[in-house]
Order: C-alpha cells, then sequence, then structure tokens
C-alpha cells in the first residue's frame, strides 16, 4: 500500500537526494498509516522511518513493513539502547529499555581498569544483540569481554556489535562455550536469560510473539529455568568476590534470590521504578568453597 498517492507532489517522481520536497510532506500520511496499525507511538516511529528512507519508495517498503506487525528494531536495523546505536537483525531479541538497569548495576559492581590492574573479565551469557556487553564495556572501558548465545542469528549480529570492543562471541548453551581458562577469573557475569512463563508467552505483544526466537522468551513453568541453571554453574566461573547479575520480573525476584543463595551466592535484589526493571545480584563470597 503506497504511503503517497500517485499525484502527490511527494510521489517518487519529484525526489531529490536532499529529500526536502517530499519529507515535510510524508510525515502526516506515515504517522496516519501507523495510527491505524496500532502503533502507540506513532509520531516517533515516523520520524525514525522516513529518517532511514533515502527515496519515498523505500519509506513505503519500511512502513509496510512496520505496519505488518515487524518490531521497529527490525524494520530499521538497529535499536537505541544505553545512549548506543546496536545493530539488531530480524530474527534477534530486540533489547528492552528496561534492561538499561542491568547495565547500570553491573556498571556499578564492576572494578574498573586502571593503570596497572589487569582488564575486568565480563561475561555475557544470553547475549542476544550483544547490547548489554556493548554497554558495560562502553561504561567500564577496557574489559576483557567474552559472550554466548545459543541462536547462530544473534552471534552472527553480536559478532558484528562487539568487535569493536574486542570482544568475542561464542556460539553455544550458556557456559559450554567458553574458553576453560575463565573459570574463576570472572569478575562480572550478566544474563538477560528468558523468563517469561511459557503460560504467558501467548499474553506477549504479537511484535515479541511472532517476531522474537521463542528460545530468548521461554524462561519455562515458572520462568526460572534458565536463571537456575544459569546460577547453578556461576561459582564456577566467578572470580572470588565476582558477581552475577539476571534481570528478572518483580514478583519472581524472590524466588531468584533464593534460587542465586541456594546456589552459594549472597543474593541482593534491586528496583528501579523508572525503568519498571528488577535485578537479582548474586555474589561469589571470597572463602566460600566452589561446589
Amino acid at each position: 500500500m503506497p504511503v503517497f498517492p500517485a499525484s502527490s507532489p511527494s510521489s517518487p517522481s519529484s525526489f531529490t537526494p536532499s529529500g526536502a520536497p517530499w519529507r515535510p510532506a510524508a510525515t502526516a500520511a506515515v504517522v496516519a498509516r501507523l495510527r491505524a496499525a496500532g502503533c502507540v507511538f506513532a509520531e516517533d516511529e515516523a520520524r525514525l522511518l522516513i529518517s532511514a528512507a533515502p527515496t519515498p519508495d523505500r519509506l513505503t517498503a519500511l512502513v509496510d513493513r512496520r505496519a505488518g506487525g515487524l518490531p521497529l528494531e527490525h524494520v530499521l536495523g538497529w535499536a537505541e539502547f544505553c545512549g548506543l546505536r546496536v545493530t539488531v537483525d530480524r530474527g534477534v531479541f530486540v533489547p528492552r529499555p528496561r534492561t538499561a538497569f542491568l547495565v547500570h548495576r553491573a556498571a556499578a559492581c564492576g572494578p574498573p581498569a586502571g593503570p596497572g590492574r589487569p582488564a575486568p573479565v565480563v561475561v555475557d551469557l544470553c547475549c542476544g544483540s550483544g547490547a548489554v556487553g556493548a554497554a558495560l564495556t562502553e561504561a567500564l572501558g577496557r574489559v576483557e569481554l567474552h559472550a554466548a548465545d545459543i541462536e547462530p542469528a544473534a552471534v552472527r549480529c553480536a559478532r558484528r556489535n562487539l568487535a569493536p570492543a574486542g570482544g568475542r562471541v561464542h556460539e553455544g548453551d550458556l557456559y559450554e562455550p567458553l574458553p576453560a581458562r575463565l573459570r574463576g577469573r570472572v569478575d562480572l557475569l550478566v544474563a538477560n536469560a528468558p523468563y517469561v512463563p511459557t503460560g504467558a508467552i501467548a499474553l506477549l505483544p504479537p511484535e515479541a510473539r511472532d517476531h522474537e526466537p521463542l528460545i530468548a522468551l521461554d524462561g519455562g513453568a515458572d520462568g526460572l529455568q534458565i536463571q537456575r541453571r544459569v546460577a547453578a554453574g556461576a561459582a564456577h566461573w566467578l572470580a572470588p568476590g565476582g558477581r552475577l547479575l539476571i534481570e528478572t520480573g518483580e514478583h519472581q525476584a524472590p524466588d531468584t534470590a533464593g534460587v542465586f543463595a541456594a546456589a552459594g551466592l549472597i543474593p541482593r535484589v534491586d528496583r528501579s521504578e523508572e525503568l519498571d526493571a528488577t535485578v537479582v545480584t548474586g555474589t561469589r563470597p571470597h572463602r566460600a568453597p566452589v561446589p
């Protein structure tokens, strides 16, 4: 469905490289189309789509994809996260604004690199696009960054996002693909593991349910299945005093904290009402034996 009528002065025949003749006139038509499709932030999305389109024909194609339900980030090919523009390919989990709280909490826990100090070792499990690892590197400065995901599409995407920071992205299930030399050396272990209970998947917005990999959403019967596996292996990989941080649901947080304690970690729960985000941190005690 064309965004512009054929007789409009903003039709492709009037396009110039600067875009000046058609871009201002495009806004109202794009906003109307997006509103009709149920996009809540139609004005903001229209501005982004118009800025991404070099021609009216290209704009029509982008708007068609968005109106058809494709997540905006997949249409654009990127997401803004913690002030960074992160590449997000189709079929890859889109980083949520709330996950910035996970980055903030991890950055507050992370030992800074400095002269005479080794770079902190940071591991981003269930990394998706690599957004969390990229943002942590930006916040902490020099780090030894490793990331892992089981989804090949996510691994390819994360490698592009983390290459500028020198991050290494490994393909496999949780800790399985990590280099053995990292055992007992990880200062920060972050995991935006899936925590939606299986029975609630059908209640997710169609953008997530239909266009993001189920494995990145489904946390099992109670939403804690992957969190348990992450916590169970953490003590083998964390340095003494190292920390595991996991994003979780507000009502799941007490159970997540219990999972951490059962794994020998000292739990702490932090909540951001502004971002509607909850993070549980587990610290490996300095003197605790590895189970």
